[in-house]
């Protein structure tokens, strides 16, 4: 179990299902062919946003992975506590990167983002 510690109290993160539910209603596309049909793409588009640094998208996948715990974050909390300048920012993005990689509910799309972004890296410095 993953937690963050604001103001002295300790809350749970949980990247399951729950949170992969959640995440993926944020974002939705048309199925091109299938009218009224949309394919939920949000953790694909968080991740991404999280590997190039984006601190606001870190602070919406706390959010949300907190969203199913008790005592639950209030986005008013994640922003003082990532404006604190105790907080280890680059750290953070890494844990949290790391639980998406290896909780079941996230790991196999969050490998494949990473495997397109990497390639695409590599092919950008050819």
């Amino acid at each position: 179990m993953y937690e963050i510690t604001v103001d002295g109290v300790a809350y749970p993160l949980r990247f399951g299902m729950g949170f992969l539910r959640e995440i993926n209603k944020t974002v939705q596309t048309p199925v091109g062919g299938a009218p009224g049909v949309k394919n939920s793409v949000g953790l694909r588009h968080m991740a991404g946003r999280l590997i190039d640094g984006q601190v606001e998208a870190l602070l919406e996948v706390l959010y949300l992975a907190n969203k199913t715990e008790n005592p639950r974050l209030t986005m008013q909390a994640l922003d003082a506590w990532v404006e604190d300048e105790g907080t280890d920012i680059d750290e953070e993005f890494d844990r949290v990167m790391d639980f998406l990689r290896t909780a079941n509910a996230t790991k196999k799309e969050v490998r494949l983002l990473e495997e397109v972004v990497a390639k695409s890296l590599a092919a950008a410095e050819e």
